[in-house]
């Protein structure tokens, strides 16, 4: 994995009112639903969990709820979120079935949940965030995830345009927290998947 060592995040995170223009114009602003790519994201995303069953996850910046809708069956409650009421509702009419899915608005990293969890999913996401906003988040989702806990982040990479910002900057920055050890790591031309577990 390259990693430009001058690629920056963004000076300021991203505007609530930019993702909110994105679902005004289109339900699903990024194909997550028909794009093959997107599909087996996911479905690596789910067969790489190191345990068949967990008790408490959190989905921060869950979209249309597609990766929610799959991790249903692993996981016995899940709340999802995203700071988009159209994305908050597209999610909940896709687990609809599913009661022990919470969905709820909430804009990171200022809204965060109390409780804690052994499961925590978070997907292209944080390359979207300031520089001291990432290592707020990464620094508040590590306290809330329980010891042996694991942390999935699987985010796009860039290959077309080079080696700007993207998920392997990101990915770098979990990977040297030192609550956390790496388990699984996957890397090719569409995204970068890796899973660490909470050191305790």
């Amino acid at each position: 994995m390259t990693i430009r060592d001058d690629a920056q995040p963004p000076a300021e995170t991203v505007s609530q009112e930019h993702f909110l223009n994105l679902y005004l114009a289109k339900t699903d602003p990024w194909d997550l639903a028909t794009k093959w790519h997107d599909q087996r994201k996911y479905a690596v995303t789910v067969a790489s969990l190191p345990r068949a069953k967990y008790r408490r996850c959190y989905e921060p910046g869950c979209s249309v709820g597609l990766l929610t809708r799959m991790l249903a069956a692993r996981c016995d409650d899940i709340l999802a979120v995203d700071c988009v009421a159209d994305a908050v509702e597209r999610t909940a009419d896709e687990v609809r079935e599913f009661p022990h899915v919470r969905v709820k608005q909430a804009m990171l990293p200022a809204e965060l949940p109390d409780e804690t969890f052994d499961l925590i999913v978070i997907g292209d996401l944080l390359y979207y965030l300031s520089g001291p906003d990432l290592h707020t988040l990464i620094d508040a989702l590590v306290q809330r995830l329980e010891p042996d806990g694991d942390l999935v982040a699987v985010h796009f990479r860039d290959r077309e345009h080079g080696d700007g910002y993207d998920g392997a900057q990101t990915h770098a920055a979990l990977a040297g927290h030192a609550g956390l050890r790496p388990l699984v790591h996957h890397d090719d031309e569409w995204f970068l998947l890796d899973v660490l577990r909470r050191v305790t």
